[in-house]
């Protein structure tokens, strides 16, 4: 199993999953013409996507799926109230999902994980292949819960959100109500929430963290570095952090 961030940040997610003769896209916050243009640089043949999940209904997780899976004749799974904000509900390739119930395509198995967000029921998935191996893929949150520590445990690789850092956010260009949306309990995780998070649920097994959704207005991603390199324990340049305009580069589970 291996994996690639196609970009992330507020203008848009999207990470493609690959296993064997399979591939799996979670979200596409981009156009369907900039997603190609990604998975082409990706080298990826587009007839190894077998599904799209949608983690919630916000623009830069959701706003290209429908365009890119009509394009591919491929269904795509979110829930009920993704959905229904979506107007999704009579689209023919929309599948219905819900959290903990895992849904299978091909090798890969992914189960959907209920997260606190200002959306309509959000979720996160964990993707697991067929030798056990588990990529666990968490952003768009406000605050880690019980729930969310044991969904993540055991993960042999980790895409996680770093979106802000609490100082440069209450001085920063956003409004009141918008800085009070993006800190609160169903906002967008904080630097130091980030690394409480990996702090616990890092293991021996754990090969690969990628911090990512990190605000180009409330963060500075050298603090981000600083931050994460301790729990990680690395020197703060080998931190790897996503990029919304470039590819990440293929990370690969494979023993």
């Amino acid at each position: 199993m291996r994996y690639i961030s196609l970009g992330s940040g507020s203008r848009g997610n999207a990470t493609l999953v690959h296993c064997g003769a399979h591939a799996i896209l979670i979200d596409s916050g981009f156009s369907r013409k900039v997603l190609l243009q990604r998975l082409a640089a990706a080298e990826i043949d587009l007839s190894v996507i077998r599904a799209a999940f949608v983690t919630h209904e916000h623009s830069d997780h959701a706003k290209g799926i429908t365009s890119f899976c009509e394009h591919l004749n491929i269904p795509f799974y979110a829930s009920f109230g993704t959905a229904r904000k979506m107007e999704w509900t009579a689209h023919p390739l929309w599948q219905c999902i819900g959290a903990g119930a895992a849904v299978q395509i091909g090798s890969l198995a992914v189960t959907p994980v209920v997260v606190p967000h200002d959306a309509h029921e959000p979720l996160q998935f964990v993707i697991e292949n067929a030798q056990g191996l588990r990529l666990g893929i968490l952003s768009d949150l406000g605050a880690v819960t019980p729930h969310i520590v044991g969904a993540y445990q055991g993960c042999h690789a980790l895409q996680v959100e770093a979106n802000h850092d609490p100082g440069m956010l209450e001085t920063g260009p956003y409004p009141p109500v918008l800085r009070a949306r993006v800190a609160g309990d169903y906002g967008h995780l904080s630097n130091a929430q980030c690394a409480d998070f990996i702090a616990r649920v890092r293991w021996p097994g754990l090969r690969f963290v990628t911090a990512g959704h990190i605000s180009e207005k409330n963060n500075d991603r050298n603090l981000v570095r600083q931050i994460l390199a301790p729990v990680l324990e690395c020197h703060p340049d080998e931190v790897h952090l996503l990029e919304q305009d470039d590819l990440s580069g293929w990370f690969s589970l494979a023993d």
